[in-house]
């Protein structure tokens, strides 16, 4: 009997041996895999910057710095309550005003002589010095509406600016921005009809209207001109719906920059958006304050001669110059009136001329 047992106990050693071994290979990875884990937490810990230590060992609430976005480039909007363009101010005593004399038919009245103008500044009659009405070199700036509403209209609209450049004095030189979502240069300053035409055959239309903000783009490549007279055309089919700029502001800045805005507008007869509804007041109320004015067309057809008769006018305009009297040299505004002495011989006829400027400063 007990060599029985003897028998069995000795059949049951390779059994426990083998059991026991594996226990212990359990033990071990066990304690491997925790030594692992202790090391790696400790390594952690070292390596930890000492600030990220302090903050989690403290109450504080760990702080994390947001990814860094690709630089995005600065929107063309001023700060709330102020424009990045300073007013710009007369260097000189001599003051040149640009007007256009129409008829009751708005067809040009020329022929006008120095004494059938009178000037008054701030209410005040001024002496004209200078006048003529030659045809002078100009730097101009073609604004073109791409948006998508523009896309039955793109055509008709690149043949009226390129006959409207075609009818420029050889001298003028010439650029085009076009705006849909931005404002883009399209073609920098230049006298080459050819290069203009190939570069709007890429205009396409599409995206919103940021009308504003491209007038804002055009003035600031004005104060590049090559030319003292300096004048933009709009070209659009309704108001704005995607600009930073406010009309407030653009309005302001007009009136400080010595530059004539014109627009041919557009305007269909049933409106689709409110913006488009205010589209002619809001080009109204940005080239008037420049002696400029806006033509407003109601088809398509209609707008090679609008760029005709802008044209025209901007060959037939009379410079009318005088030094101020008012010795001031503050920067302030001052508001100006052309008036047309009264003649038996002419009939009623408006005059088209900027509402002022801002005085000399030191």
């Amino acid at each position: 009997m007990m060599a029985g047992a003897l028998s069995g106990s000795a059949s049951s050693v390779p059994a426990l041996l083998i059991s026991m071994n594996l226990g212990l290979a359990s033990r071990l990875r066990l304690n491997f895999g925790l030594s692992y884990i202790a090391l790696s937490v400790c390594l952690a810990g070292l390596l930890m910057p000492a600030s990220i230590q302090a903050q989690s060992d403290s109450d504080f609430p760990v702080q994390i710095t947001p990814r860094r976005q690709a630089p995005q480039p600065p929107p063309p909007a001023p700060t709330e309550g102020a424009s990045h363009l300073k007013p710009i101010v007369s260097k000189v005593d001599m003051v040149l005003v640009p007007v256009t004399v129409t008829d009751a038919m708005n067809h040009m009245v020329t022929g006008l002589e120095k004494e059938n103008f009178a000037v008054l500044e701030d209410d005040r009659p001024q002496m004209i010095s200078s006048f003529y009405s030659e045809d002078v070199p100009l730097s101009l700036g073609v604004i073109f509406d791409t948006s998508k509403s523009m896309s039955n209209k793109m055509e008709k609209a690149r043949e009226s600016i390129l006959d409207f450049f075609k009818t420029a004095n050889p001298e003028d030189d010439f650029f085009v921005i076009t705006f849909s979502d931005r404002p883009q240069l399209l073609v920098d300053f230049t006298t080459s009809i050819e290069h203009i035409e190939n570069r709007l055959s890429y205009a396409l239309p599409q995206g919103h209207t940021s009308l504003l903000d491209a007038v804002y783009m055009g003035l600031v490549k004005l104060r590049h001109s090559r030319y003292q007279r300096r004048a933009l055309l709009i070209i659009s089919d309704g108001g704005d719906n995607h600009s930073r700029y406010t009309r407030a502001e653009i309005k302001r800045i007009v009136e400080e920059a010595d530059v004539q805005l014109y627009g041919i507008g557009i305007f269909d007869s049933v409106f689709k958006t409110p913006e488009e509804r205010d589209g002619r007041q809001l080009l109204d109320a940005i080239t008037q304050a420049t002696g400029g004015r806006t033509f407003a067309i109601k088809d398509v057809k209609e707008l090679p001669q609008a760029a005709s008769a802008i044209a025209l006018e901007l060959r037939n305009q009379y410079m009318i110059g005088y030094r101020s009297d008012n010795p001031a040299r503050d920067g302030h505004w001052r508001k100006i009136k052309i008036k047309l002495l009264p003649t038996q011989s002419r009939p009623a006829m408006h005059v088209y001329s900027k509402n002022g400027y801002y005085g000399p400063i030191e």
